[in-house]
């Protein structure tokens, strides 16, 4: 069987789809899963070479774009599964091409890729560049059939959507748990990072996610199963408790950036990330593996339509689109810090 799949990825919601197929099929075959994604040559446009001479700062970070962040995401489905992976990103023009040059160095048995949302008639003519991955490629091409998934009901919608949320979150915290280590270490660490990171989950988790959850998830499937009464309590407590002890972190950050720090209060604090980010993770576990679930069971088609909407747009619960723009912008550029330097 199949043991290194290889798993193109675009940063769309059927890439979302595909992340979460891939890494279910990884899982069944006990295989590893090298994720790849193409990052546009910025340099080469009119606006990116304006931009190198005005700001080489400025260029350096449009020129990683989202690479970082799409593979942030992935990595995070594929770690939550316990499937062992890696990311890759190029800069070029051809993206089968480089998804074929990647696939043979890094020793993939097969690649794994959507078609990309035809439907219908059109659903005979795969999309341009998996059907030229599948017209050059010498080793086996899965094409998974994702838009059914993703588009084919209310529910998967929103589930994707949902998971996609969490995977940013699962993202943000590996980061946090990343700058924990170094502060234990005793080795230099980035405070204005870590406090960037975990203003990302005041901002979009304490803001936008949690309140979504619970105002169209939580509430929906309340009213429709009473055995989810418990489970809801906790997650909502949970919640609360997650946004207390963040306020705690970001004050112990905030003092150690404008004071300093002996060797006792970094550890100190390096522990409180790792059990804060601990306590996230089993979080969203909890969320994905026992009520989802019992959401699929008990929801009905126009219950998931109205929470794929709150989620997809923010609803009533602010400003849809530029918001949601905003917030992935800043995903981007937490990754790229995270990164530090584009991934090759």
């Amino acid at each position: 069987m199949y043991r290194h799949l290889l798993v193109p990825l675009d940063g769309s919601e059927l890439g979302t789809g595909l992340a979460t197929q891939a890494v279910a099929f990884a899982a069944a075959l006990g295989a590893k899963i090298t994720f790849f994604t193409m990052r546009e040559d910025y340099g080469a446009s009119g606006e990116g070479a304006l931009a190198r001479t005005l700001s080489p700062q400025a260029f350096a970070e449009l020129a990683m774009g989202e690479a970082n962040a799409i593979l942030a995401k992935a990595v995070a489905a594929a770690g939550a599964a316990g499937v062992d992976c890696d990311g890759v990103a190029r800069t070029g023009a051809r993206p089968y091409e480089l998804i074929l040059d990647v696939a043979a160095e890094r020793g993939c048995d097969l690649i794994y890729m959507a078609s990309h949302g035809r439907r219908g008639v059109r659903a005979l003519i795969i999309g341009s560049q998996t059907q030229k991955v599948l017209a050059h490629a010498t080793l086996p091409v899965l094409v998974a059939t994702v838009e059914a998934n993703v588009r084919g009901t209310p529910a998967a919608a929103a589930v994707d959507i949902i998971k996609d949320e969490h995977r940013a979150i699962a993202a943000i915290c590996a980061g946090l748990r990343e700058q924990a280590a170094r502060l234990r270490a005793g080795a230099e660490t980035d405070h204005e990072l870590t406090g960037a990171l975990l203003h990302y989950l005041r901002a979009f988790p304490e803001r936008l996610h949690h309140p979504k959850e619970e105002q169209y998830l939580f509430a929906r499937l309340g009213q429709r199963s009473t055995d989810a009464g418990p489970l809801i309590t906790d997650l909502e407590r949970e919640h609360a408790e997650g946004g207390r002890r963040l306020a705690g972190l970001e004050q112990a950050v905030a003092r150690l950036r404008e004071a300093g720090g002996d060797a006792e209060a970094r550890t100190r604090l390096g522990d409180d990330i790792d059990d804060f980010v601990a306590g996230q993770w089993r979080h969203l576990n909890t969320e994905e593996k026992l009520l989802l679930p019992l959401a699929a069971r008990h929801l009905r088609d126009e219950d998931w339509a109205e929470i794929a909407r709150a989620f997809r747009e923010n609803a009533e619960l602010g400003k849809a689109g530029a918001q949601d723009e905003a917030f992935r912008r800043l995903f981007s550029r937490l990754m790229n810090l995270r990164a530090g330097r584009p991934v090759y």
